[in-house]
């Protein structure tokens, strides 16, 4: 299941996979496996004279896939491997027999799962991981709250970036985007449904038309009729959908525990415009746990992609420094 390393420095990331615990319904490769799936990951090897060992994992968001880390990848790669997952159910991952399984815990298990695979590939290619950093863009940073304070990790968390998300989800944002998840239409060409994707995504900012088609190029699969559809199983919607409002609250205290517990030195990104991550709550994160330092992104709502120069400096001179 693992390519070859692509030449150093290149463009494009390696394709990899990594088999994880649960069954599956589908595969990108058309032979699901009863008793496990697999999550795939785009890998960004160090370049020439970077640090091999030191890894940093960059995990999207909950309808995205880990290739909207293309271009933070690049830029980091200069220093680090940079590996960026397509959580279970989207892009070239497997899709779930059991729909209950698209939730954080469950998700959590998988990069742990990654991690072992990594951390035991280093070492037996004598180049083992010394450090290891974590970027999560919403659903990718509360899987990461999960993440960075397991017990007995095998590489503790040095840094970790949480962009636009925390303890506290507002309601309200969490029903705009029920609306539109799992609402599945057909496209004729990549230019239709990159149109669509900017309608439904006013939060990301503003980007060139050349950056917005790169980053809807993995939002979309094909259909045996030639047109495009939705990369993700529509199936994700289903845990998300039955929340609610009481059970987005009953889980700020577990999430303001694991917060609490980080270690991790912690960058907060918060689009100003952000209507998931509120004022508040970003001050609260900076007053406790780990004191994170909080950076609001104008123009932004949510989620920063990470893909303007700036917003990419900002991260690189966090992990790097």
């Amino acid at each position: 299941m693992t390519a070859s390393i692509p030449p150093t420095g290149a463009a494009k990331p390696n394709l990899r996979f990594v088999s994880c615990l649960g069954a599956c319904k589908s595969s990108p490769n058309g032979q699901a496996n009863a008793l496990s799936h697999r999550m795939a990951y785009w890998d960004w090897p160090a370049q020439q004279g970077a640090d091999s060992g030191h890894l940093i994992i960059a995990v999207h968001g909950l309808t995205r896939t880990g290739r909207d880390f293309d271009v933070l990848a690049r830029r980091l790669s200069a220093h680090a491997r940079v590996v960026c997952p397509d959580v279970v159910g989207r892009g070239r991952s497997d899709w779930l027999a059991d729909p209950t399984g698209y939730q954080v815990p469950a998700y959590v298990g998988d990069m742990l799962s990654l991690l072992g695979q990594l951390v035991q590939e280093a070492e037996n290619n004598g180049q083992p991981i010394t450090r290891l950093d974590w970027i999560g863009t919403s659903m990718g940073g509360l899987i990461g709250l999960g993440f960075v304070t397991l017990p007995g990790l095998p590489i503790p968390v040095d840094k970790l970036v949480l962009n636009d998300v925390g303890p506290v989800l507002e309601w309200p944002s969490i029903l705009r985007i029920g609306q539109y998840l799992g609402q599945f239409t057909q496209y004729a060409n990549l230019q239709e449904g990159a149109d669509y994707l900017r309608q439904i995504s006013g939060g990301f900012g503003p980007h060139t038309e050349a950056q917005w088609l790169a980053l809807s190029q993995a939002m979309f699969r094909p259909l045996d009729n030639g047109q495009l559809t939705l990369h993700y199983d529509p199936a994700i919607a289903h845990p998300f959908k039955a929340m609610t409002a009481q059970d987005a609250q009953a889980g700020e205290a577990v999430l303001w525990s694991l917060y609490d517990q980080l270690k991790a030195k912690t960058l907060l990104l918060r689009g100003k415009n952000s209507d998931l991550l509120s004022p508040a709550t970003a001050a609260a994160m900076a007053a406790r746990g780990p004191h994170a330092t909080v950076l609001e992104i104008e123009g932004v709502g949510h989620a920063p992609t990470l893909v303007p120069e700036a917003q990419v400096e900002a991260v690189a001179r966090f992990l790097l420094d």
